[in-house]
């Protein structure tokens, strides 16, 4: 239980740090402080900032899948449950701490360095896109709607990141709401 208790501090203090600042610009020294172990425990739990990151991605896709699931569960409708989607993201995205989708920034800065964060990344984004296409599926809707849908709340994640406002959500949803309408028998 002591070592669960601190492994989730240490994860938790990784994934703010990394979420606000990028993983390269953070060391291991400031998880330690921020977490409130000795260097020789966090090396223990997590021999290598590698194996830290992927533990802090695993965390990033519980909350997501959780957090979008929770909100999609509050809708009966089948339409309704797909447009919740983007209601999760407008929610997500007035957040102080948002800072865009924390895979794309960790494949962004180091994908191309590291197989295997790249390799979390992808299999993130498949589960989403697996998600929508249940939603759509238990909507009536064609299997070509699932990509469209997902791929307008990634474009939204990115762009509200980047623009700093959480307009994307909204714009995001009007379209998929089109699309939807489009989709449906």
């Amino acid at each position: 239980m002591i070592d669960d208790d601190t492994r989730n501090r240490v994860v938790d203090a990784a994934d703010a740090l990394y979420y606000a600042r990028g993983f390269h610009a953070v060391g291991m020294d400031a998880v330690r402080d921020a977490a409130g172990v000795s260097l020789r425990r966090l090396y223990t739990l997590f021999p290598s900032k590698d194996d830290l990151v992927l533990a802090v991605l695993e965390k990033r896709h519980r909350m997501w899948t959780d957090g979008v699931s929770a909100r999609v569960q509050t809708e009966a409708d089948p339409a309704a449950k797909l447009l919740a989607i983007y209601d999760y993201l407008a929610d997500w995205f007035v957040e102080d701490t948002f800072r865009g989708c924390g895979f794309i920034n960790a494949f962004g800065e180091l994908g191309a360095a590291d197989p295997r964060v790249a390799e979390v990344a992808r299999a993130h984004k498949e589960s989403f896109q697996r998600y929508v296409a249940d939603l759509a599926s238990d909507a009536g809707a064609s299997p070509a709607l699932a990509p469209q849908l997902a791929i307008l709340a990634e474009g939204a994640q990115t762009t509200a990141a980047i623009a700093g406002t959480p307009d994307a959500a909204a714009d995001a949803r009007a379209a998929a709401r089109i699309l939807i309408s489009a989709a449906l028998p």
